[in-house]
């Protein structure tokens, strides 16, 4: 037998070295494509994963998670439900993240679309949530359901800090958007607790609702607002509406900040809202 030459073999070594380290990695079953704002024309990046069953499943309706902030959220969300998805702990479902306006500056269009007020106080442009969940309500969602087996009856909400402020003020104006809200560390603090303000809506629908925040997002421990205190009067005037239909649970992370709570919230929450030990799965 002819073995091959030493400086061969630490040759082939470096090169699949190489190219092993070059080799980019991609989230299972996911794509990224942009849709279109109508009213406005602004672009905004989509990124959607599909569960493993769905091509050997072509019968099956799935429900969606939704996601705001797409480039953070949506790595964290696919890696956390991959276990308990695939090993049947939960749901398996269609996680669809929205993005930015494509060709926005820094943080410009999240502090726009988030925010249910204009803030007189703040440079940058604020208080566009009702007209970005219109862009979900009318282009994304029909867009979804159009080229995806996904159901419009389970939708899930998934928003932390300004996103947890843009779930919070869709469920208390249009709380049947969703049937499930994942609210993690929500910015009620902004613009003077203009969210508190709000005319709040009763369900018509049965619907989770879940907010979570880190127990140190306080001042205390260096934050700038007291997301404990905003987290509390969130619950507070959930239960004033007093609804039947409204399933809430609050929960403080131990030992988490604003910088680490959301990984927990999103998993957390998820269980809680698909979790197959709570509820049934969707034929």
């Amino acid at each position: 037998m002819n073995l091959l030459p030493k400086w061969l073999l630490f040759f082939c070594a470096v090169i699949c070295f190489k190219l092993s380290a070059n080799t980019p990695y991609e989230i299972p079953r996911s794509n990224v494509l942009e849709l279109t704002e109508p009213s406005t024309k602004r672009v905004y990046s989509i990124y959607i994963q599909l569960p493993t069953s769905y091509t050997k499943k072509p019968d099956k309706t799935y429900p969606v998670i939704y996601v705001t902030d797409a480039p953070y959220t949506f790595p964290i969300v696919a890696g956390a439900t991959r276990f308990p998805m695939n090993s049947g702990k939960m749901q398996q479902a269609i996680i669809v993240a929205i993005g930015y306006e494509k060709g926005s500056v820094g943080s410009n269009s999240r502090i726009r679309d988030y925010t249910p007020t204009f803030a007189k106080d703040w440079k940058k442009q604020t208080g566009n949530a009702k007209g970005h969940a219109e862009f979900l309500q009318s282009t994304v969602f029909p867009f979804i359901e159009k080229n995806y087996r996904a159901s419009n009856l389970q939708r899930t909400y998934i928003g932390n800090s300004l996103g947890g402020l843009f779930g919070a003020t869709i469920l208390l104006l249009t709380p049947d958007l969703f049937s499930n809200y994942i609210i993690g560390s929500p910015s009620v603090w902004f613009d003077n607790n203009a969210l508190l303000a709000l005319k709040a809506h009763k369900p018509k629908l049965p619907i989770k609702v879940y907010i979570s925040v880190g127990a140190k997002e306080t001042p205390a421990f260096g934050e700038g607002q007291n997301m404990v205190e905003g987290a509390a009067q969130l619950v507070q005037k959930i239960n004033a509406l007093k609804s039947d239909n409204i399933e809430l649970k609050s929960v403080d992370i131990e030992g988490a900040s604003h910088a680490t709570a959301f990984p927990t919230t999103a998993i957390q929450g998820l269980d809680w809202v698909l979790g197959k030990a709570k509820n049934n799965t969707i034929k």
